[in-house]
């Protein structure tokens, strides 16, 4: 059977939104559910999604194993998948790791650009690492099937990550930095380490992650990857769009600042354009996955390996991932 599957967007949903998502045959996606938000703010978000859950039955569901892939396929409809940007939820406290976990996360981030409490952030001078309650926390993720997401966070404490996980980790949503050399993408032994544990990484839309930004192709994007699966290997590979469709620019704000500043930080945007930019124009929405799968055909890829990097790499990981080890 071949997937669908997205593993980050942060849009601002919609019935319009759901409805491209089954346009675009969409099977799955992981969606962020807190930037900054605390554990108790965290829980209204999930309250919220029940809601669409029941407003939009036909078109949603909540998903909590990769077998719920299957069932909304079977039923027409989306799974949606958990996560945190952040490790704000758990605020200082490692028991809501598996609290969380029951409610329905699946993937976390040890830190969103700045240091937390347990790893660096992509934005800091320095990066000293995994910290001790990082390690531990780790260790909590693993027991309970809440996979480590490293995709915001500073070198050495993804490689740290990736060597002190016993279970694989995931870089949900990046690219090449050899090939964009923003921050956020990932250089070559960072890549390794993760891929090398057997862990998965997902390519972004995101225009500041792509190679001439807005401007980029779908051959360049495409090149990219055949790129990656060369030097890495194709089962390691997967989509991470990091689509914020239809979101206001004021929310680039929010994921920059939360509450760490009073100032504004535009992050990987700039001081004249700290908005969000557009799109390219072969991925503009969940309707344009086609775009993506017609670019690697072009590229050489044969229909296996396209079934991989489209979802199937992703089924396979959530389905080893998101239940307590064997």
């Amino acid at each position: 059977m071949t997937y669908r599957i997205d593993c980050l967007q942060y849009a601002n949903w919609s019935e319009k939104i759901f409805r491209q998502m089954r346009e675009g045959g969409v099977d799955a996606v992981h969606v962020t559910i807190a930037y900054h938000e605390m554990f108790r703010e965290t829980v209204l978000n999930f309250e919220r999604w029940n809601r669409w859950f029941e407003q939009f039955p036909d078109l949603i569901m909540k998903g909590q194993w990769a077998s719920d892939i299957d069932i909304a396929k079977a039923n027409g409809r989306t799974a949606i998948f958990f996560g945190f940007q952040n490790p704000s939820p758990i605020e200082d406290d490692i028991g809501l790791v598996e609290i969380l976990h029951t409610l329905g996360a699946r993937f976390m981030q040890l830190s969103y650009n700045n240091q937390s409490l347990l790893a660096t952030g992509c934005y800091e001078a320095e990066d000293p690492g995994l910290t001790r309650m990082g390690r531990e926390v780790i260790s909590e993720m693993n027991r309970v099937g809440l996979v480590v997401d490293m995709s915001h966070s500073a070198d050495r404490s993804t490689i740290e990550a990736a060597e002190q996980s016993t279970r694989p980790i995931a870089i949900t949503h990046a690219n090449l930095h050899s090939w964009q050399p923003a921050l956020r993408n990932k250089r070559d032994d960072v890549v390794r380490a993760v891929t090398e544990n057997g862990g998965m990484m997902g390519f972004s839309l995101y225009p500041h992650h792509l190679k001439d930004k807005s401007a980029c192709s779908v051959e360049s994007f495409c090149a990219m990857v055949a790129d990656a699966c060369d030097r890495f290997g194709v089962d390691h590979f997967g989509i991470g769009s990091d689509l914020c469709q239809d979101q206001p620019d004021s929310v680039v704000e929010w994921m920059r600042t939360g509450r760490w500043t009073k100032g504004v930080d535009f992050g990987e945007g700039s001081a004249d354009a700290p908005g969000f930019p557009p799109q390219p124009d072969w991925f503009r929405d969940n309707r344009d996955f086609g775009n993506i799968e017609a670019g690697l055909r072009a590229k050489g890829f044969d229909e296996a390996d396209i079934a991989k990097l489209m979802g199937g790499n992703w089924y396979r990981f959530f389905a080893e991932n998101f239940t307590p080890p064997a």
